[in-house]
């Protein structure tokens, strides 16, 4: 898979980073990749998702939820700015995907939006998500925005 060549070194140490929490599923290695501040832009839902541990849940959730997941492409845009394309399998349906994320100057992930098709394949992963995590999703959504 081609490197997103024009992204300055720790934004691609993360993105490398990434792929190896995609691959061992190991929360502790992607907590170091996420900002405190990170916002989670999900396609099934129209509110951000604010802060690391609502991000964390989404992240480690999904992983698990994906089946035959794989990385396509990769892209960049200016030192900062990534987008990682996938395509995977929930339950009888296959989809395309597209991971577009934000790095701060320190290399975290500051911003990852997620844009799914087909919609049948967004409808299926979002009641998978949210038979796995909706309250307690709801919950850190909850005391994030109350801080």
């Amino acid at each position: 898979m081609p490197s997103a060549s024009s992204l300055a070194n720790l934004p691609r140490q993360t993105v490398a980073n990434w792929h190896r929490f995609v691959a061992t599923r190991d929360q502790a290695l992607l907590a170091s990749l996420l900002a405190e501040d990170v916002v989670f832009r999900s396609p099934a839902v129209h509110a951000p998702i604010p802060g690391r541990p609502a991000t964390l849940l989404v992240l480690t959730t999904v992983v698990q939820i994906f089946e035959n997941f794989r990385y396509e492409r990769e892209f960049s845009s200016g030192s900062h700015d990534a987008g990682l394309e996938f395509a995977a399998n929930v339950g009888k349906f296959e989809l395309k995907g597209i991971d577009l994320i934000k790095f701060n100057a320190e290399g975290k992930m500051v911003e990852f939006e997620v844009m799914i098709r087909p919609l049948k394949a967004l409808q299926a992963l979002a009641e998978a998500m949210g038979n796995r995590i909706g309250p307690q999703l709801m919950a850190l959504k909850s005391a994030t925005s109350a801080r």
